[in-house]
């Protein structure tokens, strides 16, 4: 058999399977499995931080019932906050099976970096939040891999709540049970969802960042 053409073939397949394998798989994890993983606290970055205040600010009472109120000016408090919305976010995101239609990985392919940002790099890994990564098995809908900041978190509310309203013909199922009754009473999984939305990209340069917190908030509400 492995005298004959259809032999050698077979071999070549399982040769090239190998060395895929090897190339793909056991390299990568050898070169990197020294390198340390961020913990979400470590993650949340001043312009993640302004996505969780700004969330306070347009869901007050829902935020405050559900999250609660920390001192405005206590950084620490609203770090940790932040980094607690971010571990169920990624719970929900999960739970609810937003990776079967979303990835969140830019290939380098397709023109894909001109759709969605830069083509994903390892780095951007390299903490809780992303393991296991979240590739997705299609696209029905866009990756979100610089999904944080290109909308603000009202419109995350109501796409949520029902994506036709801001999407016409969109395929995306409602998801009215994480808001008790309304688009602007997001429970404790619909605060944490959005907040892991938003956070997503925000450790590039080009994530959009408004430093001036309290003109933004004067100018908003």
């Amino acid at each position: 058999m492995f005298e004959s053409k259809a032999g050698i073939l077979f071999i070549a397949g399982i040769g090239f399977f190998a060395l895929a394998f090897v190339s793909n798989a056991l390299v990568p994890v050898l070169m990197y499995r020294d390198l340390p993983e961020q913990t979400a606290e470590e993650v949340v970055n001043p312009k993640l931080l302004y996505q969780v205040k700004e969330l306070s600010w347009r869901f007050p009472v829902a935020f405050e019932e559900h999250v609660g109120a920390p001192d405005e000016d206590d950084d620490a408090a609203w770090k940790e906050t932040a980094a607690s919305l971010l571990r169920l976010g990624r719970q929900v995101y999960i739970g609810e099976g937003c990776w079967h239609c979303h990835s969140q990985f830019v290939r380098p392919v397709s023109n894909e970096s001109k759709r969605w940002g830069p083509v994903s790099k390892t780095e951007e890994y390299e903490n809780e939040l992303q393991r296991p990564v979240m590739f997705g098995t299609r696209r029905v809908g866009p990756d979100l891999s610089r999904e944080g900041g290109r909308r603000s978190s009202d419109w995350h509310a109501v796409h949520f709540f029902n994506p036709e309203w801001v999407s016409p013909d969109s395929p995306m199922p409602r998801y009215t049970w994480l808001f008790d009754g309304s688009p602007q009473r997001p429970n404790k999984r619909g605060l944490a969802l959005i907040a892991y939305i938003q956070w997503l990209g925000s450790w590039l340069d080009s994530y959009p960042y408004y430093e001036e917190l309290d003109v933004l908030r004067e100018q908003d509400f």
